[in-house]
């Protein structure tokens, strides 16, 4: 039981380093961090912490191949000269997960059923029959790695991934993933020294999460079964004892609030978390963000709020907004973490983050923001000699959040010794002279179709036009209207901001009331015999009849029937 062996826990982009620090609270050794994976050292009791206790994994692994292949079909005649019966009998049921990042290997199921094929054969050239495949439980689960032509076959100890803890028994639209928000809530610093407040809660997922963490309860309670128990080497007293042990967890003295505008989510969260047994921890009630008024004191805020993607708002702008106001004037002294998925979005928040984190949320590329709420302007803050900045973030060596706690003066800098060498230092470096260069001769320019002679003039109407081209007066007085137009238009900017102009405002201009002033104003209409005259409503045109007695050259004077 003692032998220690490579293990592997697969993880989300930015949680491999608080998954590696879980790992060494639990006693791994040679705790590397990778990407969306962490290695380590341990025997079997590490195994099965790992997948009992670890928040942030998402899979537990246990290396037992690795191979140079160059392709399927190479991969297929190594595998088949492997000693499957090391590892399952002729009547085990198995699966098979691949993940390939290489070019000789450009489909991972065509690697799938390769893997299967090897395995199929070895116990059919033994035994004249061979292992079945079961997509859902089965009995042994491999998981097959290709980067480049490096090939890692392990087994997968976990079965189900992590992440279905066993509390949830019901959802809303577009739920975080239950590592996801351990991670979030783990990066945050959040350890239960304070409340905890989840506006727009959903289906109560970082309230269950919290409530675990303040209280130290291990995720894996809830989980009936891992693929590790139906290992032949499987030590059933072992993981009776570490299932059964609770002197780690503690009292959580504070609370956790949750709420939503939504009547039915709040309903899926209350059902969540009597399912989890966490009612003395976590308060619900259905609310409007904008209505909150009061709220705890020093607390920390953890939400993810719509992006528009899944979740519909009508307002998205507004939304972020309303959501800046709330945070700067009802939440000061708080820290408030947020997952944003566009840029624009945070910038309608307001707020200066002191922390952006990458992460991935749904297939989603998002960032973890940090704002430190507080009392004043930002030059306020800094005259009393404090700063936002959070110096003690954990961030993972691979992600580029890592960078927000590298100050300036603390990124390597290159010395001049290891700056690289120029060909030609100081004064090695050739220089060119007049004479060197070449000239071209007279002789080489390339001879003109008109050199030497009368270029023929062309000759123009007074359009601008070819004589040649005749112009009807339909035609001429379509051109002369435009150049009135456009003169009616000389003092209207209708540019857009990028200094582009506006057709549809040219449109729209033409069926204005001011348009059609200016063209009564510098054209007179021509009028019928029965002395009609154009007024304007709006965008139509209207005909009003004058009297027939009036004068067709004058406009009509305003009587007071018409005051």
């Amino acid at each position: 039981m003692n032998d220690k062996f490579d293990m592997v826990a697969k993880t989300f982009l930015g949680l491999e380093g608080v998954l590696a620090d879980e790992l060494r609270a639990l006693g791994a050794e040679d705790v590397t961090e990778g990407n969306r994976v962490v290695s380590f050292k341990g025997d079997k009791e590490m195994l099965y912490r790992a997948n009992f206790a670890c928040r942030t994994a998402v899979r537990v692994l246990k290396p037992f191949l690795r191979l140079h292949s160059t392709g399927a079909d190479d991969l297929y005649e190594q595998l088949k000269t492997f000693d499957w019966e090391q590892l399952m009998q002729v009547n085990t049921t198995f699966a098979i997960d691949a993940t390939v990042y290489s070019e000789d290997f450009n489909n991972s199921r065509f690697v799938t059923y390769r893997v299967k094929d090897a395995i199929a054969d070895f116990f059919n050239e033994k035994y004249g029959k061979r292992p079945s495949i079961r997509l859902t439980n089965p009995e042994i689960r491999f998981d097959v790695h290709i980067s480049g032509r490096d090939v890692t076959l392990s087994l997968d100890s976990s079965g189900d991934p992590l992440f279905k803890r066993g509390w949830r028994v019901a959802q809303t639209d577009a739920p975080i993933n239950e590592v996801l928000a351990a991670g979030i809530i783990l990066l945050s610093g959040w350890k239960g020294d304070t409340d905890l407040i989840d506006p727009m809660c959903g289906s109560g997922t970082f309230l269950i999460e919290a409530a675990l963490i303040g209280a130290n309860i291990a995720p894996g309670v809830y989980r009936d079964h891992y693929a590790f128990q139906q290992w032949p080497d499987y030590d059933a007293d072992l993981f009776d004892q570490i299932y059964n042990d609770d002197s780690a967890e503690r009292e959580f003295t504070h609370k956790i609030y949750g709420s939503d505008i939504e009547g039915k989510a709040i309903a899926i969260a209350r059902t969540n978390v009597k399912s989890a047994g966490l009612n003395k921890y976590i308060e619900l009630e259905r609310r409007d963000f904008n209505d909150i008024e009061l709220v705890p004191e020093k607390g920390t805020l953890i939400s993810n709020p719509p992006y528009g993607e899944r979740l519909n708002v009508e307002d998205l702008e507004q939304f972020y907004r309303d959501l800046g106001f709330k945070l700067k004037h009802t939440f000061k002294g708080y820290n408030a973490w947020l997952i944003c998925y566009d840029q624009e979005q945070y910038f309608k928040i307001g707020l200066k983050p002191s922390v952006k984190y990458a992460l991935n949320n749904g297939g989603l590329d998002c960032e973890l923001l940090q704002f430190v709420i507080f009392d004043g302007t930002y030059d306020d803050l800094r005259e009393r000699g404090e700063h936002i900045r959070n110096e003690g973030f954990r961030a993972s060596e691979r992600s580029k959040g890592n960078y927000n706690k590298v100050g300036r003066e603390e990124r390597p800098r290159r010395r001049d010794d290891d700056r690289p060498k120029r060909r030609f230092e100081g004064d090695a470096r050739p220089h060119r002279r007049d004479d060197d260069r070449p000239r071209r001769r007279d002789d080489d320019r390339p001879h003109r179709r008109f050199e030497g002679e009368d270029r023929p003039k062309r000759r123009f109407d007074g359009e601008g036009r070819h004589n040649d081209v005749p112009i009807s007066e339909e035609e001429r007085r379509r051109r002369s209207n435009i150049d009135r137009d456009r003169r009616l238009m000389s003092e209207v900017d209708n540019r857009d901001r990028k200094g582009r102009y506006d057709d549809d405002f040219d449109q729209e201009f033409r069926h204005s009331e001011t348009f059609a002033k200016r063209i009564l104003r510098d054209r007179k209409p021509t009028l019928s015999a029965d002395k009609e005259v154009p007024i304007i409503h709006g965008r139509r045109k209207s005909w009003k009849r004058r009297e027939l007695d009036e004068p067709t050259d004058q406009k009509p004077n305003d009587t007071d029937d018409n005051k």
